[in-house]
């Protein structure tokens, strides 16, 4: 086995790391990753600095892992931020510290890439590496992220704590269009949902379903103004750029789903992103320059759902929190992530208290689950 660590993912065939993705998944692919950081979006300007690890046999990429120096806790939405606190007081340095993740995208999906059926194989070549870089580096921890429970038991069985967290996703009961998943809901909801769709029509918008393929360069731009201004309005900071959806877009076609508002003038008012791999589709980015009553649930998650409908996906996963998802059919979902901490301290602390907020999140998905909008069966 030759292992290697890459400052950049051009180092590596594209077909060679794409062949290790499950799912299609769109944030794994090369091109995705490739053109964060070939658009500035990821590097030391924002502390995402990658040291991604492949690992070869006789030539032939067999395991590999996105992985990045972090500087800060920007953009992994699994928050450590008390964590980082409690090093500064301690007068120790918390970062830099190594993840495992896609940036700024809280989306499920590998972290160790392998062939199938080698992964018990090949898993422990990748921890090493992490370890051999986390050495090397003089990084306080290792963080992986949304990763699948497989890999995550896997990670847990070699000693990482395993931290809880809750999403909201919708599941595709098999239906065959909007209605039909509206038959599903209760009357005060489905009469609701028909409601906001019905005000978003009467305000006189249009909306415009494009992918990858059919959105054009003045397309791009607009979007990329819709979320430069949302980041900005918000006090964030907005990493991406109109070059990344540009490459991103051309390369991942039919995988992008680009909605557009117009208004009754024909001025673009607003825009949705979402992404699709073969079975799921993840819902990432929404900008507006016109507030319209409900345009948000329509462009976010309404047309997500359909979107699911027409092309047979089967899980919606809209993004981070929200509990407002609820009423419109999206359900408490567990998420997990796996962290080492280098010194054994802290480790057992945040082990402790990983374990005090799994009992938290539990109580809290059965406080959200009994106010599901599903009828009973």
């Amino acid at each position: 086995m030759q292992i290697e660590i890459l400052p950049n993912l051009d180092a590596v065939a594209a077909e060679q790391w794409n062949a290790l993705v499950q799912d299609n998944n769109p944030f794994l692919r090369h091109e995705f990753l490739a053109a964060l950081e070939h658009h500035g979006c990821v590097g030391e300007e924002f502390g995402w600095l990658p040291r991604h690890i492949v690992v070869y046999e006789d030539g032939v990429l067999v395991a590999a892992m996105p992985l990045y120096e972090k500087y800060n806790t920007y953009g992994e939405f699994v928050f450590d931020h008390a964590w980082a606190q409690a090093y500064e007081r301690e007068g120790m340095k918390y970062f830099p510290k190594l993840v495992s993740a896609i940036p700024y995208t809280p989306a499920s999906g590998q972290r160790l890439l392998a062939q199938a059926g080698r992964e018990a194989e090949l898993f422990p070549y990748l921890l090493s590496a992490v370890m051999q870089v986390a050495e090397a580096l003089q990084c306080s921890s290792f963080h992986c992220l949304f990763s699948p429970t497989e890999q995550l038991e896997w990670l847990a069985a070699q000693g990482l704590t395993v931290r809880h967290d809750c999403q909201f996703h919708w599941r595709n009961a098999d239906y065959h269009s909007f209605d039909d998943f509206l038959a599903a809901l209760t009357s005060k909801k489905r009469k609701n949902i028909k409601q906001e769709r019905r005000k978003v029509a009467d305000a006189g918008v249009s909306l415009r379903l494009l992918d990858g393929n059919t959105a054009t360069a003045d397309d791009w731009a607009r979007f990329a103004f819709f979320y430069q201004h949302t980041f900005e309005s918000k006090w964030g900071i907005p990493t991406m750029n109109v070059g990344f959806f540009h490459e991103m877009a051309a390369a991942l076609g039919e995988q992008v789903f680009l909605i557009l508002a117009d208004n009754r003038e024909g001025e673009c008012i607003a825009g949705s992103l979402m992404f699709a791999s073969a079975t799921r589709l993840y819902g990432r980015h929404w900008g507006c320059t016109q507030d319209i009553d409900s345009l948000h649930f329509e462009a976010c998650y309404y047309q997500g759902i359909e979107h699911c409908i027409r092309h047979g996906l089967q899980v919606f996963e809209p993004g981070a929190q929200g509990e407002h998802k609820i009423p419109r059919g999206f359900i408490p979902t567990l998420t997990r992530s796996a962290h080492w901490l280098r010194e054994a301290t802290f480790r057992q602390a945040v082990a402790r208290h990983a374990e005090y907020e799994k009992g938290s999140v539990a109580d809290y998905m059965r406080s959200a689950s009994e106010h599901l909008p599903y009828r009973e069966p």
